[in-house]
This record gives C-alpha cells, structure tokens and sequence, in this order.
C-alpha cells in the first residue's frame, strides 16, 4: 500500500475516533449514562452533613425579665421543630425541639402542663441494666421487650419535665437531630429544658399543632 495512502486512512481513523469520543457519532445517551461523575479525590459527603442543623434558642432578655408563671403560656410547632415561651403574642424564648416521629407523633391540641418533675424517668422506654449498672440492652420499651435474665429495666431520664398528657408526654432534655425523632414527646436542648421549667407552673397552658 502506498505509504501517502496509508497515512491517510490513519488520519481519518484518528479523526472518526476523535469524533465518536466527542459524541458526534454516537447515538443519544440515557439520562444515567448523562450523570456527572463525582470528580476524583473530592470527599463523600456523610449522612450526618445532610441532616438540617436548627437554629440555637434565641432569647429576649428584656421581656424574660417580666416572665412570670402567671403570665406566660408555650406554643410548640410541630412543622417549624420551635417551641415558644410567650406572652401574650411576644415570644420570650424561641427553642428548637424534635417531636415526635412517624408511628409515635406528638398528640397536638391545647394542654396545660399537669406536672412538673425535674428528675423524671420514663416508665415505657429506656435500657435493661444488670446487676453492676453495666447496659446490656439499650433503647429497650417495657411494653414490648423482655428483660434478659439478671437485668432490670431503667427508664430513660427525662429532666426538667413538664407533663402534658395523662398516658406520659412531656417536654423535656432530649437529643434534637434536627428532625422529629422521639416516642411522642418534645424534646428539647438543656438550656430551654430549664428555661422553660423554671418559667411555667402546673396549669400553664401549651398549644401544639402547626404553627
């Protein structure tokens, strides 16, 4: 083969598997094969940075100052994750929660607090403990679960509690993930657990619902 002609079909080799490459040729791909890859060496994101971080509690010190438990009431909103020490319409104290989740919703309606207890445990949901304080089943309900042989049932600590219901729900210190999370009742940071325990009385009332 003459060797003009063979750098030609070389040439046009390198041209048409250019232009396949560049998808000239190529038929339309899938919207999957259309996917982005991620690029190399950038760092995966982790499911604990995609969980929505609330807002710390915002205090107004000026109308704290003239809370009292006889003039204060809370309002829990259930969409916003916020509970509100108020009075009148004035927000005192504006505090992230976690209601409850799906299957365990927090009851909404309008309540009054019915008990105040700063030390309260759970009677339904906690940890079988043995005999030397170690954790042998965690997150354990005394409705459902068994208690292994040599175990007892510790209920979960509840503090600064504040009951709303007859069968249990309260407001109290819990871990707030930034969703509704808990068996049904509010939970919220220790420093509005205590704000809000010291600034209410048996008989204050709560509004919860979608505020």
């Amino acid at each position: 083969m003459p060797a003009i002609l063979l750098r030609s079909l070389c040439a046009a080799g390198t041209i048409l598997a250019v232009s396949f490459a560049a998808g000239q040729t190529r038929p339309s791909a899938s919207p999957l094969q259309n996917r982005t890859a991620p690029a190399p060496g950038q760092p995966v994101r982790k499911a604990a940075d995609l969980i929505h971080k609330q807002d710390p509690i915002k205090i107004n010190q000026s109308l704290l100052k003239e809370a009292t438990p006889n003039n204060v009431h809370i309002v829990v909103s259930i969409p916003k994750q916020r509970a509100y020490l108020m009075i009148g319409d004035q927000i005192v104290i504006d505090g992230p929660i976690s209601s409850g989740k799906r299957g365990h919703n927090s009851p909404t309606g309008h309540f009054t607090v019915l008990e105040k207890d700063p030390n309260h445990h759970s009677s339904i949901y906690g940890d079988f403990i043995d005999h030397s304080g170690r954790t042998v089943r965690a997150g354990v309900s005394a409705r459902i679960d068994s208690a292994p042989s040599g175990t007892h049932f510790s209920g979960a600590a509840m503090k600064w509690f504040l009951r709303l219901t007859g069968d249990g729900v309260g407001m109290h210190i819990g871990i707030l993930p930034g969703y509704p999370a808990s068996h049904g009742c509010i939970r919220e940071s220790v420093e509005g657990a205590k704000l809000f325990y010291d600034h209410v009385k048996v008989g204050t009332p709560v509004d919860v619902g979608d505020y």
